[in-house]
């Protein structure tokens, strides 16, 4: 994470996200309730890292790592080639962010679950993080979705009401107040509101040189990146 500082001298808590830019490579449409979904490439990479399925796929597109389908709920006119940027962001907008979280491996009750742990004294020598009872004896079952230890973390998150801080139009950077989930350079869907600004690409932007792995993809307004 980072601060920036506002006219007034508060800090601001922020993670810098890189989103953009997003390329349209697949629509699909189902035929029983109309509505479509849009697949959507980011991250450029060299066109000797895709297999010849992915090629076949893209062809025509630049070659992208990531792919993401979404639902288009609201059937906006996209073409397979269309491009969108970090632009489609508003700074003071409210944005949600869905991310995987970090993997914290098999975790007692303690840390999964927050249990308050057995006491510490008066006998009690070594069940201080134990979880204690996990049922009555005359069930003799233990009952499902009773909360044990096991894996913790890489689960899908999704943090909401994420404040837009700043929009950096020139290197695709969005920076975010507070914490997204997931570690440094992981995957981002971020969805804000509003419709999709596309841009014709007789006016696309000189790309700007990489600052860290990361891109964006926005859907009723969706994005995917990663953050540093």
């Amino acid at each position: 994470m980072s601060q920036i500082y506002k006219e007034n001298g508060d800090a601001v808590p922020v993670t810098i996200v890189q989103a953009g830019p997003c390329f349209v490579t697949g629509i699909k449409e189902n035929k029983e309730n109309g509505k479509k979904s849009v697949q959507i490439g980011f991250k450029k990479i060299n066109d000797k890292k895709l297999s010849k399925p992915e090629a076949g796929h893209l062809k025509g597109l630049p070659a992208v790592r990531f792919l993401k389908e979404i639902i288009d709920g609201e059937n906006l006119e996209l073409k397979r080639g269309d491009e969108y940027t970090v632009e489609n962001f508003k700074a003071g907008e409210k944005i949600e962010a869905t991310g995987i979280s970090k993997g914290k491996g098999f975790q007692g009750v303690v840390k999964r679950h927050h249990f308050a742990g057995g006491p510490a004294t008066h006998g009690h020598k070594d069940n201080l993080r134990m979880p204690g009872s996990i049922g009555s004896g005359g069930v003799q079952r233990v009952f499902k979705g009773l909360r044990m230890a096991g894996r913790m973390g890489g689960e899908q998150i999704t943090v909401k009401n994420l404040e837009v801080v700043e929009v950096d139009a020139v290197n695709n950077l969005l920076k975010l107040k507070g914490a997204l989930p997931g570690g440094r350079n992981s995957l981002l869907l971020i969805k804000a509101p509003g419709k999709i600004a596309v841009l014709k690409k007789e006016n696309l932007p000189v790309e700007p040189a990489p600052i860290a792995e990361a891109v964006a993809v926005k859907e009723t307004v969706t994005q995917e990146s990663t953050q540093e």
